[in-house]
């Protein structure tokens, strides 16, 4: 097994290579001069041969992926686990299949359910004939092509990677809805790889399509049974305490999306009811926007019109963070960017939040003022923005209308899964710089 290192595309170097900056969320490291030198050569594509204490930090900081040339795991090691309830298509001889009490019967299936119980009851049902090392649940509406699972298998040679997603991409298709699907998936996670956590660029996957461990998906107790959505976040989350989990797009599988605008509506409905349950159990890692203090407080006085008060808001974090990160030797012109894109996207996280999960609570008080609609106005036209860096094969005025109905129905659910579950925390920001903290955590490691 030769195990070697990709760079994240965020990933930047200072200092002649000892001050790493990057990761998500974001960090500072500080490196001796032979880790430096490590770096230097698993940047150039040499194998990892030493410093592996310092490589695995760097994968677990995000800063590097692991690219492994060969798997000692084979497809025979996988179990399929495929859960059906009345939608289904052929599925493979050797996967176990699990009717969730479809109308009719599946034929041939392993287990039944007389009474829908639910995905993860299925999910469950079906590990518990598993005798592989490895368990691959894919969703009855997935398709995939021979030799998917070899770019996830190489991941498991690291014994601390415990689950492996593939990208899962929407099917093509004419309509306006496929071809929205296509761009905006909610299960599609992009085409960069990454590290899986709360908090992170990739803070879950779906098991949609997901290899698994079988002894450590057994160990804490599968998925649970309660949830009738968000069951598959719930897993990821209490996954990553302990483990990896990983997300490589290198595979892919396409999933079929829904046939009619009611439907997807009413799935981003019941996507955004698992907030509250999520919370109960993961308390803020279910927040809606995540962002300085400072930000925040430039983004308030933005809107208020007060522009001479946020930019001096702005240009005093700037100062803090070049005197805090110059003491790592990250550039003062380094310190400045980080801090105009900071802004930036802590203003895009705000809009998401209000035209997301606030959007039931924030738009109907939000209109009755106009610096309100002013703020709405913003919110609606970041969808134009997408469009046209995005260009989706969809025209513009379809483009912005599906991207509203998405959000409202999903807010709508954020708010009555908050309700149901009398919890707050899914509609909470989390707002950093509160006790003297740093929106931007550093590291004085050297290795």
């Amino acid at each position: 097994m030769t195990l070697r290192l990709a760079p994240d595309p965020g990933l930047r170097r200072f200092a002649d290579g000892r001050t790493l900056a990057g990761g998500s969320p974001f960090r500072i490291l500080r490196l001796s001069a032979a880790g430096a030198r490590l770096v230097d050569g698993w940047v150039a594509g040499e194998p990892v041969t030493a410093g592996a204490t310092l490589a695995q930090r760097l994968v677990r900081a995000g800063m590097m992926h692991p690219r492994y040339d060969q798997a000692r795991f084979r497809p025979e090691d996988v179990t399929l686990v495929l859960p059906v309830r009345d939608d289904h298509h052929r599925a493979p001889d050797s996967a176990i299949v699990v009717d969730d009490g479809s109308r009719p019967p599946v034929p041939g299936a392993a287990i039944r359910h007389e009474t829908p119980r639910g995905p993860a009851a299925a999910r469950n049902a079906g590990l518990r004939l598993v005798n592989t090392p490895l368990v691959a649940f894919l969703d009855a509406d997935v398709s995939v092509e021979p030799g998917w699972l070899e770019p996830l298998l190489r991941h498991f040679e690291d014994p601390e990677v415990a689950a492996v997603a593939p990208r899962v991409r929407s099917m093509s298709g004419d309509t306006a809805l496929a071809r929205y699907e296509c761009a905006r998936s909610p299960l599609d996670l992009g085409e960069q790889p990454g590290l899986v956590q709360p908090g992170s660029r990739i803070s879950y996957v779906p098991t949609a399509a997901l290899v698994v461990r079988t002894d450590v998906l057994r160990e804490v107790g599968g998925f649970d049974e309660s949830l009738r959505f968000g069951e598959d976040v719930d897993l990821i989350w209490r996954l990553a305490q302990h483990h990896q989990v990983r997300y490589e797009p290198a595979a892919t599988v396409h999933h079929r999306p829904r046939r009619t605008w009611t439907a997807l509506i009413r799935q981003r409905y019941g996507y955004g009811t698992s907030a509250g349950p999520l919370a109960v159990r993961h308390g803020t890692a279910v927040a809606p926007a995540r962002t300085s203090l400072w930000s925040a407080a430039a983004w308030a006085l933005i809107s208020a019109r007060r522009i001479g008060p946020a930019l001096a808001v702005i240009g005093g974090s700037a100062a803090l963070l070049a005197r805090k990160l110059g003491k790592t030797g990250v550039p003062t012109t380094e310190s400045l960017r980080l801090t105009a894109l900071g802004t930036l996207g802590a203003g895009r996280c705000l809009a998401d939040a209000i035209g997301r999960p606030w959007a039931p609570i924030a738009i109907p008080l939000l209109a009755t003022t106009r610096s309100g609609r002013r703020v709405l106005t913003a919110v609606a036209l970041r969808h134009l923005l997408d469009w046209a860096r995005e260009r989706p094969p969809l025209d513009p005025a379809r483009w912005t209308l599906a991207r509203i109905a998405d959000d409202a129905a999903y807010g709508c659910g954020v708010l009555r899964g908050a309700l149901k579950a009398r919890t707050a925390t899914p509609l909470l920001p989390v707002l950093s710089d509160v006790g003297g903290r740093s929106s931007v955590p550093t590291a004085g490691e050297r290795s």
